[in-house]
């Protein structure tokens, strides 16, 4: 009745991974019980999911053949294309359909944008091709765009994108606060990742606090309709700063390795599984997190239903 700090299934979303050429999903060793999925079994899943009560689905495509341009990911029939009309298909408006707006799944390098001749990201050549994504996967019928490439001028690209062919109601999620972490490992396993080296050129440098919030604030100016901090349990600090002064909803993404550490201390009986997940996602939660993105969102949506 006291309890000061709730976590309802509508507040959880469902990271999902569709991959092209398979004939059954692909379990990711890295992070037991995640798959990457066929479109079949994507589809049955995120029914699964969905009647679990999760508030909603954000998408990543793993493609056979990359290239430097990540051209995949603006091909209608691309496989994250392909998937979101699917998804859209089945599930309607029954959930909050979204979808990743970045190209390290789709580029040969790995990266989140394409290299100039030195082999740096060009930001402005990347945020066009961004722009363009964006429209495909409104096209193709996602609620809420994800862009989480963290380049400079990103949601302001894509908002006038979308806005100009008649999507003003795509909502952006827009990964604001992004840290250059170590904790990304088990995702780079399920996107079959092909990078060489890091992204601390464009992602966030750890002890850095007053630079996330002032990207938080860029992505405002631009249109955001929800901002995100990513990783989440360490950066409970940077979303209680952000949730201090987001007239916006806040999320949080509980990433791959912080549920990789979970699982395997639960595997070993270390810790009780159950209730630690629920601990975890309360902290997000009591740290400011009004949304959460958890690869445990359809399994606890059932123990809290």
């Amino acid at each position: 009745m006291v309890s000061e700090t709730t976590l309802r299934p509508r507040q959880l979303i469902l990271p999902m991974f569709v991959a092209e050429g398979l004939d059954a999903p692909r379990p990711i060793a890295s992070m037991p019980g995640v798959v990457q999925h066929t479109r079949d079994t994507l589809r049955k899943a995120a029914v699964e999911a969905v009647n679990a009560g999760v508030g909603g689905i954000m998408l990543f495509g793993v493609p056979e053949k990359r290239d430097a341009q990540g051209s995949g990911a603006v091909d209608e029939n691309g496989i994250l294309n392909v998937a979101l009309r699917d998804l859209r298909s089945e599930l309607g408006d029954s959930t909050v359909l979204m979808a990743d707006t970045c190209l390290d799944e789709f580029t040969d390098h790995g990266h989140c944008g394409v290299l100039d001749a030195d082999g740096v990201v060009d930001n402005d050549a990347t945020l066009r091709l961004y722009a363009e994504m964006g429209v495909a996967q409104a096209e193709a019928g996602a609620h809420v765009l994800g862009p989480s490439g963290m380049m400079d001028g990103q949601v302001g690209v894509i908002r006038r994108a979308l806005d100009e062919v008649g999507h003003s109601e795509t909502a952006i999620l827009a990964y604001s606060i992004k840290y250059a972490s170590a904790f990304y490992g088990p995702f780079r396993e399920a996107v079959d990742s092909q990078l060489k080296g890091d992204r601390k050129t464009y992602q966030q440098d750890l002890g850095n606090a007053r630079e996330a919030m002032r990207e938080l604030e860029l992505d405002l100016a631009e249109g955001a309709d929800m901002v995100m901090v990513k990783p989440a349990l360490s950066y409970l600090d940077i979303i209680k700063a952000a949730a201090d002064i987001s007239p916006v909803p806040v999320a949080a993404y509980n990433i791959s390795g912080e549920y990789a550490m979970v699982e395997a201390a639960a595997a070993n009986g270390w810790i009780e599984r159950e209730r630690t997940v629920l601990e975890v996602l309360t902290s997000i939660r009591r740290a400011g997190a009004d949304l959460i993105l958890t690869y445990w969102a359809a399994d606890a949506a059932t123990w809290l239903d």
